[in-house]
């Protein structure tokens, strides 16, 4: 456990930006991460974890924190179901693997996102018609202030879209270091509604899918639509899809009939942000190192050399020119640092 100053995160987030860390420290366990937290009590924070949620826009003038705590574990299980417990330092895709491995039911609509299993929770992450919530028992989580380990459950986190508890009134407050799920043995839920994965299923011959054959699709889904991190630096989705009240979307409908959306509730649709940016002639447009992916328009990208601060005026356009055109704000899914 060594401190570092002044090092590089270009490595850490997966936007590949080049930013510096005041001071940076990589934690292997809870115990570790309390001695830091201890020996610098009083020292400015930023909790880092696989760094694919965020835009770097300057140097980091804090001592970071590198939570890479590991280790898989069954907590208990019954006949139809298990609760499993990942540390907050695993990869969240090698640990969907594992329980698909396991035929463990639940999270294979959420394979190949990036990122490490701790900060699920924070952002409730999902993708087709799954989201962290649907499976989430429980996270263990520490007490900046106190060093006190506290256990929030699904109630407590206050999950709502790519919203909880931890990104609201605690934020900043707590460091997750493990995340529970009840996930299914038997009977699983097989969800394939959403998006392209019935036709993907199609496409493979498949009739009667499993969790196996779920994961797969979305794995080729995501694969043919988003740039991997590794070869073009990006993080995702960077919009959030909107919501907006059905009066109102029924106004801009009328003007643009061809509109896709998803009905939330009787008085809330969903519309998809990458299809209000493509309509603004943004998919695949670059300008100088950053860009908009050229197969799916809510991926930003750094072709090399772009800075944060680049991406985010990209982002901050694009975010005009969809008001402009279609009278809906379209937010940042991305935390911007």
């Amino acid at each position: 456990m060594k401190l570092h100053t002044n090092y590089s995160l270009k490595d850490y987030n997966t936007f590949g930006i080049e930013a510096y860390a005041k001071e940076f420290v990589a934690v292997q366990s809870v115990n570790e991460l309390k001695q830091v937290l201890q020996e610098n009590k009083g020292k400015k924070l930023f909790i880092l974890g696989g760094g694919s949620n965020m835009l770097l826009t300057k140097d980091i003038d804090a001592l970071v924190l590198h939570i890479n705590i590991k280790g898989i574990s069954v907590i208990s299980e019954s006949d139809t179901h298990v609760n499993i417990q990942a540390m907050a330092g695993e990869n969240w895709h090698e640990f969907v693997l594992h329980c698909i491995n396991n035929n463990y039911g639940g999270l294979e609509n959420l394979s190949l996102i990036p990122g490490n299993v701790g900060t699920t929770p924070i952002q409730n992450i999902g993708a087709y018609g799954t989201e962290i919530k649907d499976t989430f028992v429980s996270c263990n989580a520490l007490n900046i202030e106190t060093l006190e380990t506290d256990t929030f459950t699904k109630d407590d986190c206050e999950f709502a879209y790519r919203e909880s508890i931890f990104k609201g009134k605690l934020k900043g407050k707590y460091i997750i270091t493990s995340v529970t799920f009840k996930l299914t043995k038997t009977d699983h839920k097989i969800n394939t509604a959403y998006g392209d994965i019935t036709e993907k299923l199609i496409d493979n011959g498949i009739i009667v899918a499993t969790i196996k054959d779920v994961s797969n699709a979305v794995i080729a889904i995501r694969q043919s639509k988003l740039p991997d991190p590794k070869e073009l630096g990006n993080s995702g989705s960077f919009f959030k899809n909107p919501i907006v009240p059905k009066t109102i979307f029924d106004k801009i409908q009328s003007k643009h009939p061809l509109m896709p959306y998803y009905v939330v509730s009787e008085t809330e649709v969903k519309v998809p942000a990458g299809w209000l940016i493509e309509q603004s002639g943004f998919k695949g447009k670059r300008f100088g190192d950053a860009g908009v992916h050229s197969k799916q328009a809510l991926v930003l990208v750094n072709y090399g050399n772009a800075t944060g601060q680049e991406i985010l005026n990209l982002s901050h356009k694009i975010q005009e020119t969809v008001f402009n055109n279609f009278g809906i704000h379209i937010e940042n899914e991305v935390n911007i640092i």
